[in-house]
């Protein structure tokens, strides 16, 4: 790759030292390789060859569809949501090599190129339905490969803001904004299962049958034991009794009213003596019929009084789980994950940066943020040492992703030699290990 000579800049306090920009021999992305390694032991972006419809022809196909969902997925992973940053990218080594084919001796795909596949590619032709899916069918290709012992989904909304003019756009009360009210359903293991955008004035719950229906088909054929938790908006009539006819167990909060209240009136009064600084937690079981269920449900209230407040806190779930009270509240309890998921994509990959004017364009961004938020989450759960399992996906992408590179290139190979600093060269060399160790595990089935 020939680079014209540029000036070289000069700093004041040290006149030995110039400062030169090579945009084809340096890279600040390094780190990509070892998440595009982890996309071919399982094959990833290659789903896209099989199920994407290229509908260019002759000289408009130089990159493969799978090559263009990589440097669209890996580009956001690094931190780049816009396609305004491919005319750069497209120089990046790292990302020629991630990206694959024509992209290593030639250049990535242009900003022109980025912006067609996006919303005139992946908008039409069935992919964006493909597209929607295709988030489930990674969790498919790497956990069923690994196992699973259960299922436990969690179904959560969250806001997307919006400025000018854009389709859908609309004022949310709840969030004070005008915005998208995206819906999303993580596993337990922090994975997208699938996501929806959604106008900015809908329920929470609104279209609730088009993001879970789909997972819960794909899970069904599975003999392990399926749960499902949510809030207080999915406390609906209908998704209990599609959970209950597809045989899931649930842990759902529904909002206080004065029967419930009624029935743990008992638990309701302050309990007698010097109270301690440790919170008194207690618990009660019942059968509660609301005027909108068509029969009985079991219901668990947790109740807490706190030694400097005056009156007590209060919650109460519907389930048709059996067992311990407190266990059950334990279970719901582990939903607040999913609103921490929700702010690793937010803050890791800013997947609330949708904007485009076109509604179903900004749908197209969306599921490819989610894309990247898994294949940043499969290398978080499957491939990182235990002394740094609990680096966030902000910091693998400022420790990992972020590692400078000096490139190399010889008759037959090509070398990055890695800066040594947030990433030794042991900690890199273990994740490539274990990634290693899953290419064995899918090839021997």
């Amino acid at each position: 790759m020939g680079e014209a000579k540029k000036r070289a800049f000069r700093v004041k306090f040290d006149s030995k030292l110039k400062l030169e920009f090579h945009r084809a021999k340096v890279t600040s992305d390094a780190g990509l390789l070892a998440y595009r390694e982890l996309d071919d032991v399982f094959g990833l972006t290659d789903i896209a060859a099989d199920h994407l419809i290229d509908p260019r022809m002759g000289k408009n196909k130089q990159h493969t569809m799978g090559a263009l969902l990589r440097q669209a997925v890996l580009g956001r992973l690094a931190g780049y949501e816009d396609t305004n940053d491919a005319d750069r990218l497209r120089f990046d080594p790292a990302m020629r090599h991630v990206v694959g084919g024509r992209a290593r001796e030639k250049l990535g795909a242009s900003t022109s190129e980025m912006s067609r596949f996006e919303t005139s590619i992946l908008t039409r032709f069935g992919n964006l339905d493909t597209l929607m899916d295709m988030a489930g069918w990674w969790v498919d290709q790497v956990r069923d490969s690994l196992g699973m012992s259960e299922v436990i989904l969690d179904m959560d909304s969250s806001e997307s803001p919006t400025h000018g003019n854009q389709d859908g756009s609309a004022f949310n009360g709840y969030f004070g904004c005008n915005c998208y009210h995206p819906l999303f359903l993580f596993n337990q293991y922090g994975d997208v299962e699938r996501s929806l955008l959604r106008e900015g004035n809908v329920h929470s719950a609104h279209d609730w049958l088009k993001v879970l229906q789909p997972v819960v088909a794909r899970y069904q054929p599975l003999d392990v034991d399926k749960y499902f938790r949510g809030d207080a908006a999915f406390a609906i009539p209908a998704l209990l009794a599609f959970l209950e006819a597809e045989d899931f167990f649930y842990a759902i909060r529904i909002p206080a009213n004065d029967i419930l209240q009624e029935l743990v009136h008992h638990l309701l009064i302050r309990p007698v003596g010097r109270p301690s600084y440790e919170p008194t937690v207690l618990y009660h079981s019942f059968q509660y019929q609301a005027k909108s269920w068509d029969s009985p449900r079991r219901v668990v209230a947790k109740v807490e009084w706190h030694w400097d407040e005056l009156l007590p806190r209060f919650n109460f779930l519907v389930t048709n789980m059996p067992g311990w009270s407190r266990n059950i509240v334990r279970f719901y309890n582990g939903r607040g994950t999913a609103e921490q998921w929700i702010k690793e994509g937010k803050y890791a990959l800013n997947w609330t940066r949708l904007s485009c004017h076109d509604f179903a364009d900004n749908q197209v961004r969306l599921q490819l943020f989610a894309l990247a938020y898994n294949l940043g989450n499969f290398l978080r759960t499957l491939a990182l040492p235990r002394k740094v399992a609990h680096w966030s996906l902000t910091t693998l992408r400022e420790k990992l992703i972020k590692i400078g590179a000096k490139i190399v290139r010889h008759a037959g190979y090509v070398v990055f030699q890695m800066a040594e600093v947030a990433v030794p060269r042991k900690l890199f060399g273990a994740i490539l290990e274990r990634i290693a160790r899953l290419r064995l595990v899918m090839d021997t089935g």
